[in-house]
């Protein structure tokens, strides 16, 4: 004959169930956690000079390795990254609306622009750095977008500041730091 027992479940193991499930969701939310892109600039090349009396005006296209570390796709709308030396606005850069997939890599060619009237402000210590072959430039930029997660479409929001140190004769990146902070 068998009996039907009613088993109790003890502290123990309802202990256990609940650190089991305290872990699982520790680890899928490491997983999914939204983390900050990173960027890096690889290449400035001239495109062109336009003589803009009494100074020149310089065209550039800087190429920017972009890195999307999350597990879902992005869309960003376009936006101008400004360019500063020694403080002063000294140009901007355009930057084409897009998407980049999840967990991949990316160059972005962007097209900038740099104001002669505003170097030349600052011509004692563009010469200086021309000399000593270190030219230090700041630059910001917002980028707003969404990231889609099924079927939801969540905004973000990621700002880059870079200080950028350039060799200014031969335009070669000496030195950076590129600090992202997405906000969601």
């Amino acid at each position: 004959m068998a009996k039907n027992k009613e088993r109790k479940l003890g502290w123990p193991t309802l202990l256990l169930g609940a650190a089991a499930a305290a872990t699982t969701a520790t680890a899928t939310y490491k997983a999914i956690k939204p983390r900050d892109p990173a960027f890096q600039l690889i290449t400035i090349n001239f495109t062109s000079f336009k003589l803009n009396l009494p100074v020149l005006d310089t065209e550039l296209i800087l190429t920017v390795h972009v890195t999307n570390p999350n597990i879902t796709s992005i869309n960003y709308c376009s936006t101008t990254m400004s360019i500063f030396y020694d403080g002063s606005l000294l140009g901007s850069a355009d930057v084409q609306a897009g998407s980049q997939p999840a967990k991949s890599c990316q160059l972005l060619k962007l097209p900038a622009k740099l104001d002669g009237l505003q170097l030349a402000q600052h011509a004692k210590r563009f010469f200086g750095d021309v000399a000593k072959r270190e030219m230090v430039l700041d630059a910001a930029v917002d980028l707003e977008g969404t990231a889609k997660v099924m079927w939801w479409d969540h905004k973000f929001k990621v700002r880059v500041d870079s200080h950028i140190t350039v060799d200014p004769v031969f335009l070669d990146v000496i030195d950076q730091e590129n600090i992202s902070k997405l906000e969601i």
